[in-house]
């Protein structure tokens, strides 16, 4: 007997109930015409992932419950479905004075309006930019329901990286494991999750079907990827990466020794870090605009490298329609800067303008004369710069609603090499969790691709080549302040993403000077990153969620 079972990979809206259960009701819908009679959907599809202290008010928790019944009853004609939505259950308020109702992130299994089957999350992470100990209570019993002669065991993403809650399933009867899932990207994380499930389809020697999320929320990307093990660890479906999509899995039942037999559609290709990477930041964008309503977006282009990559990751996000770069030169400004930018923006078509800051910066400096007499000119002058055009972008943002898209990366963000109320000025930090390395290495896979049909060489070649300057004053370079950036982005990834100590990367050959100037200025410039704006985590360890340090702290390792 062969059974048809499909993967509703989806792009949810946290908080839209009424729309997540359309989607979801025009997919089962779809699936059923197509031969389905399983469908499995991501983790927490009804309410979006993750919906954090929303799930707390026990308003949103009833809308949560409406829109399950919803989906029950306007799939209740279709004979022999069996949806598998996930969705918290329970409510309650988080008080002293109150008594707390559990909650549970569930999946549930709806036939002809009801439901006949309900599993509860056993294993609840709580590290990185998980928090659902603060919001689940951990559930313990094992769920097997059976379609067409298979007996299926639910688990939810967590669930299925640890050995006990697979093995329950199997003790319980399952013959396949099917697994759903809100697992944020970072660069290999693909790779890392089926090697995983291969390590629990060898332990308990079932098949598995892995039901991924896909899309932007906030600062974090599900990559969707979903894919089917058979018995043997073997991939046999892999949907594509960052995109929506339905996913058919082929069951077929064979009593005896042969047990299930699974097959897929397709099985789509892996691809490099740069390209997975570039659809991140891209479907990132799209995502948080679009979700938020923001109509298009603004940035100021420099000349150099950073503002150039973010210009043709927005440019492939929402078209070229939608964008305003805008060059704003100073008495420092090379005169190359202003011809690849102009270069740049004819070879994309964006809105593009040019506002000079010279007389700004000359009224700056003259309000403040009397305050700064006698004082030699620092980098009080070259944030003044920054800060002018921090204002500027800000102002257009207002008056257009566009949101200002900040170009600094995570070597900045690390260093602080970057200006308060100036370059951090904005709504959207697109490549804060991109190294510099890594900067230059996408800008040269865009140049040689051309993913969303923009054009292939969008950054002129000198941006790419030349010497990084935040030319806020004569003759500057990125290095006369820092170490070069291949030395400074390992120490970054190393001791802020891997924890590793000083004394195990002086051990490793780094320069002692080198290590303590970077995690000295790690340290000293937490209390920027706390006001700079959320954007797009691309890491395992990202400064945000994941990067959780005291400002005001006095250890020193």
């Amino acid at each position: 007997m062969t059974l048809q079972l499909c993967i509703a990979q989806l792009n949810f809206v946290v908080g839209d109930m009424p729309g997540n259960a359309r989607k979801l009701i025009e997919a089962a819908r779809t699936a059923y015409d197509q031969g389905a009679r399983v469908l499995i959907t991501p983790e927490l599809a009804i309410c979006g992932y993750a919906a954090e202290d929303l799930l707390l008010r026990p308003a949103f928790m009833d809308a949560c419950d409406d829109a399950l019944k919803t989906v029950a009853r306007e799939l209740a004609g279709l004979k022999g479905l069996h949806v598998v939505v996930g969705h918290p259950e329970g409510g309650g308020i988080q008080s002293r004075s109150v008594s707390v109702t559990k909650r549970y992130n569930r999946a549930s299994v709806l036939c002809e309006g009801q439901v006949i089957a309900s599993y509860a999350k056993q294993e609840l992470p709580n590290y990185q930019v998980f928090d659902e100990r603060r919001y689940f209570t951990q559930g313990h019993e094992p769920c097997v329901f059976e379609v067409n002669g298979v007996k299926m065991g639910l688990l939810i993403c967590e669930d299925a990286w640890f050995e006990a809650p697979a093995q329950n399933a199997r003790d319980a009867g399952a013959q396949l494991l099917l697994v759903l899932n809100a697992s944020p990207f970072h660069v290999g994380k693909g790779l890392e999750r089926e090697v995983q499930m291969g390590q629990r389809v060898q332990e308990c020697e079932l098949p598995l079907v892995y039901a991924h999320l896909v899309g932007g929320q906030d600062e974090v990307i599900f990559e969707g990827r979903s894919f089917a093990l058979n018995a043997k660890a073997e991939v046999v479906a892999r949907a594509p990466a960052f995109q929506e999509c339905l996913q058919t899995i082929h069951i077929q039942n064979h009593p005896g020794s042969e047990g299930l037999q699974i097959s897929g559609t397709e099985v789509s290709a892996s691809s490099s870090w740069q390209e997975d990477l570039w659809h991140a930041l891209v479907l990132g964008i799209r995502d948080y605009l679009g979700k938020n309503g923001f109509p298009g977006a603004i940035l100021g282009l420099s000349g150099g490298i950073d503002s150039a990559l973010v210009l043709a990751l927005a440019v492939d996000a929402l078209g070229a329609d939608k964008i305003h770069a805008v060059m704003m030169p100073s008495p420092y400004t090379a005169d190359i800067s202003w011809i690849d930018s102009r270069e740049m923006v004819q070879r994309l078509g964006v809105r593009y303008d040019e506002i000079s800051i010279a007389p700004l910066f000359e009224a700056f400096k003259l309000a403040l004369s009397d305050q700064f007499k006698g004082l030699a000119e620092d980098t009080t002058e070259e944030n003044i710069q920054a800060r002018v055009r921090g204002t500027l972008l800000m102002a257009m943002s207002n008056k257009t609603g566009a949101i200002v898209l900040t170009t600094g990366n995570k070597s900045e963000m690390a260093t602080g090499y970057c200006t308060l109320y100036g370059d951090m000025a904005g709504g959207f930090a697109v490549i804060k969790d991109v190294v510099k390395t890594q900067v230059f290495k996408l800008a040269e896979w865009r140049n040689l691709n051309d993913p969303y049909g923009t054009g292939r060489n969008p950054i002129p070649e000198r941006i790419i080549t030349r010497p990084p300057s935040a030319e806020l004053r004569a003759d500057q370079k990125d290095q006369d302040s820092l170490p070069p950036y291949e030395v400074l982005d390992a120490i970054v990834q190393r001791y802020m993403e891997n924890d590793e100590g000083i004394q195990a990367l002086v051990a490793d050959g780094f320069d002692r000077s080198d290590v303590e100037k970077v995690t000295r200025l790690i340290k000293l410039n937490e209390y920027k990153r706390r006001q700079s704006p959320v954007g797009i985590r691309v890491t395992h360890r990202s400064f945000g969620k994941d990067w959780r340090y005291p400002i005001t702290n006095r250890f020193r390792a």
